[in-house]
């Protein structure tokens, strides 16, 4: 397994949609391998594939410890909605409440090319939406009022001067530098 490099806002492979995987190869199976330590070094709770510059439909998720492989999802059901505090791997020290839906039912393939039905609320919902986003091109900031949205645009312009090439490189050994936001960067 190897270490990607983020692509962090301003990298167009962020807003470009994704191409439907049509088989899950070995080739897939090691980049779902790159994605989950990626995520595991950059203190993540999920990750998709644009973000790692890559534009087949996956992404991965990990909540409470259970591992989610997400492979040309969909969300199949909808109920309620809540307000979440996200942050995003691909905009770090930035974040916001976006209302989501409180409950959702995602259908996908999973890592071994079987459909898996995953219903998720409060927190795995909630990353499960927010990278399904991703693989359309949209990001959480997207979800933002236009006052919000324009102040953390704002912020970003001066955090991102700290990723040249619009490149984040991440290690096992970073150090959490915000601990507070553990749940919410995806």
């Amino acid at each position: 397994m190897s270490l990607l490099e983020i692509r962090v806002l301003g990298d167009p492979v962020l807003r470009q949609e994704t191409t439907p995987v049509p088989q899950v190869t070995p080739e897939l199976q090691r980049l779902i391998d790159d994605m989950f330590e990626t995520m595991h070094a950059a203190k993540g709770v999920g990750l998709a594939a644009p973000q790692v510059g890559r534009t087949e439909r996956v992404a991965v998720v990990e909540v409470d410890g259970a591992q989610h492989v997400l492979i040309n999802p969909e969300i199949v059901e909808r109920e309620g909605t809540l307000k979440w505090e996200e942050g995003c791997l691909s905009i770090p020290e930035i974040y916001g409440d976006v209302t989501r839906s409180a409950r959702v039912v995602v259908r996908a393939t999973g890592r071994d090319g079987q459909p898996v039905e995953i219903e998720g609320t409060e927190l795995l919902g909630v990353c499960m939406q927010h990278e399904i986003d991703h693989l359309h091109g949209k990001l959480f900031i997207d979800h933002l009022s236009f006052l919000k949205r324009q102040k953390a645009l704002a912020q970003w312009e001066k955090e991102k001067v700290n990723y040249p090439g619009l490149v984040r490189v991440v290690s096992p050994d970073d150090p959490d530098d915000d601990p507070e936001h553990d749940d919410e960067r995806m």
